[in-house]
């Protein structure tokens, strides 16, 4: 359903979410290690989510990544969508045709205008704070 980029950028945001709720920053290898996503992938991801804000970065011994978790309460997972330059899914018809609206529909359009609508609320109301909680519970994992 979502791209792998999108599937990683998510996975590190709340990796780097969870380890600043306990005061620490991770560095690259840290964070793919924690995602199970390969380094060199894990470093665009990331840098594509420092340039849109998200997260920060700093050099040093002292240095690694960081996302609070006031700011992981106000970044959305469609934020995390945008950061790394992927359209909406809402976009795109469900049978791959390039004109397909409500006049002009396809055959799944009028099943997959639901769930493209509550996609889209999932994406806009759902933030990375959120999800560290599951985490540190141990009810929920990110690695494969």
């Amino acid at each position: 359903m979502f791209s792998k980029t999108y599937q990683y950028a998510l996975r590190a945001s709340v990796v780097v979410a969870r380890a600043s709720r306990d005061g620490k920053r991770l560095v690259l290898s840290e964070i793919a290690e924690h995602t199970g996503a390969p380094k060199a992938f894990t470093a665009k991801v990331l840098q594509n989510l420092v340039r849109a804000g998200i997260i920060t970065s700093q050099r040093g011994p002292n240095g690694g990544f960081h996302l609070s978790p006031d700011q992981a309460s106000k970044v959305s997972l469609r934020m995390i969508m945008e950061a790394i330059g992927e359209s909406s899914f809402h976009h795109e018809c469900a049978m791959g045709l390039e004109s397909c609206s409500g006049l002009n529909p396809c055959p799944l359009h009028g099943q997959f205008a639901l769930v493209k609508e509550e996609m889209g609320h999932i994406l806009d109301s759902t933030d990375i704070h959120s999800l560290v909680d599951g985490l540190n519970t141990g009810t929920t994992h990110i690695k494969r």
